[in-house]
This record gives structure tokens, C-alpha cells and sequence, in this order.
């Protein structure tokens, strides 16, 4: 079974897929936010949809959860957390909602070394970010 997760912007939301063993975390997509907690919800779940078509289905979606560097809610943080409540009840999957402080920072610093050109590095950012958090609850839960 594979773990879907998601790095929640204001203007774009970055998703990363598991593999099917729920080892190795890779970035998948990026689409843009509607805006509407329930439009994002219901296009998130059409990608549940799609890697369920592509091989194995979704056990899991993780939502990355904005916190600021002292634990603190961010602005994004409750956006995050109804996003997630949304997910939950579009697609009956278990929802973790997952610590993503620094995750994109850690992202842009691996997209760096792989990539010169900044716009195609903005480009990517926010699925590989998605791909950071994926990766720290995958590594966790195996602990």
C-alpha cells in the first residue's frame, strides 16, 4: 500500500507517493489551489484516485502541518488542519497530519545541488517539499 502526502500552500499544494512498500518517498505532482478547502479536497482525492489506477492503492494520506520553528500555529496552520478534515471525510482514508518545519528550506537546498536555474527549481519545490514530509513520517513510523 502506498502513503500519499501533501505540502498545503497558499497558491499550490505538492504531492508525493510512496513507493508500494512505504519505504522510499518521491515528489509526484503539484496543482494549483482553488482556493476552497472542499474543491482542493475533492482534487486531491481524484490523485488518490489515479495512483490507486497506477498500482497500488492508498493506505494513508499525510498532510504536512505548518508549525512555526517554536511549535507555535503558523497562518497556514488551520487551513492545513481543515484541509485535512475535508480529505478525511472526501475519502475516508486515515489522515496524519505531519510536522513540516524546515521541510522546504531542506528541499530547495536538494533541488540546489541538482538544479542551477532557480525558476525550474521554484517549480519543483513544493512537490519535493511534499516529498521531505512523506519521507520523515515514513522514516518515523518505521522506528
Amino acid at each position: 500500500m502506498r502513503v500519499l502526502a501533501i505540502d498545503v500552500g497558499a497558491r499550490r499544494i505538492g504531492v508525493a507517493l510512496s513507493d508500494p512498500t512505504s519505504t522510499l518517498a518521491s515528489p509526484w505532482r503539484m496543482i494549483s489551489s482553488s482556493g476552497s478547502i472542499q474543491d482542493d479536497a475533492v482534487a486531491i482525492a481524484g490523485l488518490v484516485e489515479e495512483a490507486a489506477r497506477d498500482g497500488d492503492a492508498v493506505s494513508t494520506i499525510v498532510v504536512g502541518l505548518p508549525l512555526r520553528l517554536d511549535g507555535s500555529a503558523s497562518d497556514q496552520t488551520s487551513r492545513a488542519r481543515a484541509l485535512a478534515a475535508a480529505l478525511e471525510s472526501v475519502t475516508g482514508l486515515p489522515i496524519v497530519l505531519q510536522d513540516e518545519r524546515l521541510t522546504s528550506r531542506e528541499a530547495e537546498q536538494r533541488l540546489a545541488l541538482r538544479m542551477m536555474n532557480w525558476r525550474t527549481r521554484k517549480a519543483r519545490l513544493d512537490a519535493a517539499a511534499a516529498a521531505v514530509i512523506l519521507q520523515d513520517y515514513l522514516d518515523a513510523r518505521g522506528r
